[in-house]
């Protein structure tokens, strides 16, 4: 396996993704461009890091590393997971959890001093996942739509 930074040529593979499960496929549009806009200013920011894992040249996995910088905590970074993905094919694989290891370790070289992530409340098999790998419920997330 190959994790590198995703190229624009892999949007229609990430979004394809992101758009096979329940929650995806309802909130996803495969083909549409605004996908290939949002992948132009994602690579265009320093602080975002989309990357891809390859397996024999095909794109299976993807991930979302944002730096974010802050006061609290002395001034320290944090990096934030999103967009966790494995092609169906490939769950089960050890793929994810190899992607989640590489995104930590990517963390720690860039001097963030914890790395958090969100997941869906109706998502408890990622639950367990994230918990397996060390990940602690420690906080209550909360959204409002714009």
């Amino acid at each position: 396996m190959l994790i590198r930074p995703a190229t624009a040529e892999d949007v229609q593979a990430i979004v394809a993704m992101l758009a096979d499960d329940p929650l995806g496929a309802a909130r996803e549009q495969p083909g549409d461009p605004r996908y290939d806009e949002a992948f132009a200013e994602i690579a265009a920011d320093e602080r975002q890091l989309l990357v891809v894992a390859e397996v024999d040249g095909a794109v299976v996995g993807t991930l979302q590393l944002t730096f974010t910088p802050g006061l609290s905590r002395v001034g320290a970074t944090r990096a934030t997971i999103e967009g966790v993905r494995v092609h169906s094919a490939q769950r089960g694989s050890g793929l994810g959890q190899a992607l989640i290891e590489w995104a930590v370790e990517e963390s720690r070289e860039r001097g963030a001093i914890l790395v958090q992530l969100t997941t869906d409340v109706s998502r408890k098999d990622a639950h367990r996942f994230y918990e397996r790998l060390g990940f602690v419920a420690s906080h209550i997330g909360m959204k409002l739509p714009l």
